[in-house]
C-alpha cells in the first residue's frame, strides 16, 4: 500500500509538471487568421490551457478551440520560452448560436477570476486570467460579463482578471492541443490533482 501510494504521489507530480513551462520547444504555427464568414472568435485565459481548451469546447455554440500563448511582445514563442505570454485560448463560435456576451459569462464560471498569481494548482502569470477583446463591442460585453460575475461569486474577492485590447495570439505546439482528449487519463489525474473543481465549486457555487 505503501508503494502504490508513493508511485500515485510520483505520478500526479509528474503530470502536474507536464503543464509548467518547460517543454521542449517544437515549430509554432503563425498568429491567428481571421475567423470565417458567419464565425467569430474569442481570446481567453483560464490557467493551464488543456483545461480551458477542454472545458471551453464544450459550450454549445463553440465550433473550435485551439491552445496558445497571447499578451507577450515574443514572436513565435514556444512552450520552453514565452516568457510575457499567458497560456490562452482562441475559441471560434457561431454567434447565432451563442453571443460573445454569455460565452464570456460561461468563461467566468470555469476560472477562478479572484487569483492573481494564477490558477489552481499553476502558479506564475503564465496562468492568470485575461480576456482579450477584438472590438469595442467585444471589450463592452466582456466588462458588462465581469461585472456581472462579481456578483455570483460566493467570496468577497475583487475580480483581477483583466480585459484587454486583442494584440496577438500563437498556437501552441501540436501536443497541447486537444491534449484532454488525446490523454484522458493523465489530463484527469493532472485536472483533480490540480485542485481545479474543488476550488471552483468554493468560488461559484453550483453555477
Amino acid at each position: 500500500m505503501k508503494y502504490l501510494s508513493a508511485t500515485l504521489i510520483a505520478l500526479t507530480a509528474l503530470v502536474i509538471a507536464a503543464c509548467q513551462p518547460q517543454g521542449s520547444a517544437q515549430a509554432q504555427g503563425k498568429p491567428a487568421p481571421p475567423p470565417r464568414p458567419g464565425q467569430e472568435v474569442a481570446y481567453y485565459a483560464g490557467g493551464c490551457f488543456w483545461c480551458a481548451e477542454h472545458d471551453l469546447a464544450k459550450v454549445p455554440g463553440v465550433i473550435d478551440v485551439v491552445s496558445g500563448y497571447a499578451g507577450g511582445q515574443l514572436r513565435n514563442p514556444t512552450y520552453e520560452n514565452h516568457t510575457g505570454h499567458i497560456e490562452a485560448v482562441k475559441v471560434v463560435f457561431d454567434p447565432k448560436r451563442i453571443s460573445y456576451r454569455a460565452l464570456t459569462d460561461r468563461f467566468f464560471r470555469l476560472v477562478d477570476p479572484t487569483d492573481a498569481g494564477g490558477q489552481f494548482c499553476d502558479r506564475g502569470f503564465a496562468y492568470t486570467t485575461a480576456i482579450w477583446a477584438s472590438s469595442p463591442e467585444q471589450k463592452a460585453a466582456a466588462l458588462a460579463a465581469k461585472a456581472a460575475a462579481r456578483k455570483g461569486l460566493k467570496t468577497n474577492a475583487p475580480i483581477v482578471t483583466p480585459v484587454h485590447d486583442y494584440v496577438s495570439f500563437w498556437p501552441a505546439e501540436g501536443y497541447h492541443q486537444d491534449y484532454a482528449e488525446k490523454n484522458p487519463i493523465r489530463y484527469n489525474l493532472y485536472r483533480t490533482s490540480c485542485g481545479r473543481d474543488s476550488r471552483l465549486r468554493e468560488v461559484w457555487g453550483r453555477q
